[in-house]
Parts: C-alpha cells; sequence; structure tokens
C-alpha cells in the first residue's frame, strides 16, 4: 500500500522523480546533430554512427529501433532507401525512409558487423544473438549528447524520434504526415507529441497569405 503523505515515513523519502528532467524530452537542431556525427567519426565509432543516423531518419521508438533486423535495411547488396516494421506499442507497421548519408554510415556498419539477414542490425554486447537492450541504447543517447555540451536530463531516445519530425512538422505544418511518419493512431497524440500549441498555429497561420 502507498504512504499518506501525512505519514512521517513519505515526508523522509524523496520523490522518484526528485531532480529529475520528466518532461518531453526537446529535439535535436540539425548543428546538434553535425556535432554529434562529428564526434562519432572522430572517435571511430562507426555502429554508433549508423545506430544514430537510422534513429534519426527511422522516426523510431527505441524498442522498436533496437530489434531491426539486417533484413529489414537491406536488399542484396544496397541499403534500402525504404524499409518498413511492425510497431511493438501499437502492432501497425511503419514505413520509414532511409536517406543516402544513413545509408552509407549502415552499409559501413553492416560490413564491419556481418553476419546474416536473420541477424540483429545492432547486437547485444553481452550476446551477439540478442538485440541491443533499450537501456544500453539509452546510455548511449545521454553519452552522445553530453560528449557535444548538452544536459543529457533535456535529451533522450524520444529526442532522436522527435527530431526530423519536428523539422518536418516546422518546414510544412503538416501533422497529418507527421501522424503517418511516427506510426501514430490517433493525430491527437501527433499533436501533444509534437507540443503544438496556439502559437504554432498562429505562427502557420501568419505564414499564409490569401
Amino acid at each position: 500500500m502507498g504512504h499518506s503523505q501525512f505519514d512521517d515515513a513519505s515526508r523522509a523519502r524523496a520523490a522518484w522523480n526528485a531532480g529529475k528532467h520528466v518532461g518531453t524530452k526537446r529535439p535535436l537542431t540539425q548543428k546538434q546533430i553535425w556535432a554529434i556525427r562529428f564526434f562519432l567519426d572522430r572517435e571511430r565509432r562507426i555502429r554508433d554512427r549508423a545506430l544514430f543516423d537510422l534513429a534519426i531518419d527511422s522516426k523510431l521508438r527505441g524498442c522498436d529501433l533496437v530489434k531491426i533486423r539486417i533484413r529489414d535495411v537491406v536488399a542484396g547488396p544496397e541499403i534500402r532507401a525504404r524499409a518498413i516494421v511492425v510497431q511493438q506499442k501499437t502492432g501497425r507497421p511503419v514505413q520509414f525512409e532511409i536517406t543516402s548519408d544513413v545509408r552509407a554510415s549502415m552499409l559501413a556498419w553492416l560490413e564491419r558487423r556481418g553476419g546474416t539477414v536473420e541477424d540483429y542490425a545492432f547486437p547485444s554486447r553481452i550476446d551477439h544473438a540478442h538485440h541491443m537492450s533499450t537501456r544500453q541504447y539509452a546510455r548511449l543517447v545521454d553519452e552522445w549528447v553530453t560528449a557535444i555540451g548538452l544536459r543529457q536530463e533535456e535529451y533522450g531516445t524520444h529526442s532522436l524520434r522527435r527530431t526530423k519530425a519536428s523539422m518536418i512538422y516546422k518546414a510544412t505544418g503538416n501533422i497529418r504526415a507527421i501522424q503517418i511518419l511516427l506510426g501514430h493512431s490517433k493525430i491527437e497524440n501527433t499533436v501533444r507529441y509534437l507540443g503544438v500549441d496556439v502559437e504554432d498555429a498562429l505562427l502557420l497561420a501568419e505564414r499564409t497569405e490569401i
């Protein structure tokens, strides 16, 4: 059972989220993306560069990203220009693009990684027959953002999921397109996820002349 707020026991216990940033994680800017890529290239972290790039392009949740198999992103000897995965949370398929630079970093990693098309693209460091854990992925994201001087409390795996979607929204204002790209079942979820507010709506309206 839980404790009453008036109990002495509850007064001595710190809240689970004390000192933590528990709100929506910020998306990355283009400059921050370049900075992380530069850091990963400088450190010759081929796997991490491929993981970071695919996270940005795919806009997938961490639980879906780490479960990608090689067959999901390759077609013969080449990396696909488009891929499709079934989301764990909704059971619905979602399609995403893999741009040329990301295809290059994925190819570099998969050539180094080896394996068969049935293997996970990003294996666990403990057991290569299994995929990387979402916890390990989150730790890597913390490391990447910290390396370029960002506060890890303000960024996380959802930052990578939101980044490209936020850029597309700012450029087009097309909520329906973002809903499809994120695989949301309801457009209300997309509005809430992007943090669209009245100010956003007014800015879009002001840019539209009749």
